[in-house]
């Protein structure tokens, strides 16, 4: 890239692979090694099964609601427009973005809280280290090593994207044992930019969503300032367009100067730095929100959870959908030959391991195959897991 800017992650220079501990090097062939990794992520098995786990409604039935696999591009393309504009590496930035939410399992958090109470006693469960576990661990492709053999750049910031991590979880130190990620400092740049372009997509299109499937109402978005400035501008500058067509350009709009805040706050916070090893020395977060749009942010998302994520039908499938998951392990836990072959061939005899490579096979799953593979071991179809 041209334009690189001194604190920015360098491919040239980036902490090597787990199992080939080159730092840069001779390069293969045109693609930087962050581009590989992003080719890595795109060309997995897990990414693919993005395109039927939820995002924020379990198993839509309309095309045109969103699934992780969308959210996953849609975060990507906002990392991409705001690490060009601080110089930041671009690649580096999407392959986070693309790989942030690898760990989650079927039917979102509905699915990640019915395994967090399942492995309560081997340990627990968590979307973020699992998807580290999923790309070091899970995903093997390659003849002579487990994983995708990412870089340690992308990998650190995979781990800690969303901050320092004090207390890791199992998954998460047993990885950094393997292959140190310097777990209580910051990330690079490109990292904190994922975890921004993360909250300014699903803020943005679940609005769009929750409005198409009549669950949010335009009056009570009216109750937030942030949201109502943004309207009534789009009103002015569109007096005669159909309602539906605003609907959207208002949030085209606020994802428009949310990025801008982030851009002008973040190009404040790294000035006069020379290095990356500055940023993750920084004892701070350097790429974000400006304290105000910070604090309108969460009023925003304080919205969101009590008119959207815990609407009644909301909760009511995500209990039905808990019940799946829940289900499955109990399954998986008394009969592994309900598995297919190759799991049951990895399947450790003893527990903790063993309900730890189950929860794996189940956390892999999309929200599609959960309910087929319910269905196959009790016999009845689970119903009510759609909304929309």
């Amino acid at each position: 890239m041209t334009n690189r800017a001194p604190y920015a992650a360098d491919p040239h220079a980036h902490g090597g692979r787990e199992w080939s501990r080159d730092t840069g090097g001779e390069q293969r062939g045109p693609r930087t090694a962050f581009q590989r990794d992003r080719d890595r992520i795109i060309h997995s098995m897990s990414f693919r099964r993005l395109k039927a786990k939820t995002q924020v409604f379990i198993s839509p039935l309309g095309d045109h609601y969103r699934t992780r696999l969308t959210h996953s591009l849609e975060v990507a393309q906002i990392g991409r427009v705001i690490a060009r504009s601080l110089g930041l590496d671009e690649d580096l930035t999407e392959a986070l973005c693309l790989a942030h939410d690898l760990g989650h399992p079927p039917f979102g958090h509905a699915g990640e809280s019915a395994l967090s109470e399942a492995m309560a006693r081997h340990g627990g469960f968590c979307h973020n280290a699992q998807a580290l576990r999923t790309v070091m661990r899970i995903e093997c492709p390659y003849p002579e090593h487990d994983g995708l053999n990412l870089t340690w750049d992308l990998l650190e910031g995979l781990a800690k994207h969303n901050g320092p991590v004090i207390a890791p979880n199992w998954a998460l130190a047993e990885l950094d044992a393997a292959f140190p990620l310097m777990l209580g400092t910051w990330p690079s740049l490109e990292a904190q930019v994922a975890a921004v372009a993360d909250d300014i997509a699903y803020d943005n299109h679940d609005i769009d969503d929750g409005l198409r499937a009549g669950f949010l109402d335009l009056d009570d978005l009216m109750t937030l300032d942030f949201v109502a400035d943004q309207w009534r501008a789009v009103e002015r500058r569109f007096p005669r367009a159909p309602h539906d067509r605003l609907l959207r350009e208002m949030v085209r709009d606020q994802i428009g100067l949310m990025v801008n805040d982030v851009l002008e706050h973040t190009a404040a916070q790294v000035k006069g730095m020379r290095s990356v090893a500055e940023v993750r020395e920084a004892g701070r977060q350097l790429a974000g929100f400006s304290p105000a749009m910070a604090a309108q942010e969460r009023r925003l998302k304080a919205f969101m959870y009590d008119r959207l994520y815990y609407h009644s039908e909301q909760v009511a499938a995500a209990e039905r959908a808990r019940d799946v998951v829940a289900r499955l392990f109990a399954a998986y836990a008394q009969d592994a030959r309900l598995m297919p072959e190759d799991w049951q061939a990895r399947l450790p005899e003893h527990d903790p391991q063993r309900a730890r490579v189950i929860a794996d096979f189940i956390a892999g799953m999309s929200d599609r195959f959960a309910m087929q593979a319910c269905t196959a071991i009790y016999g009845e179809r689970p119903a009510g897991l759609v909304n929309v």
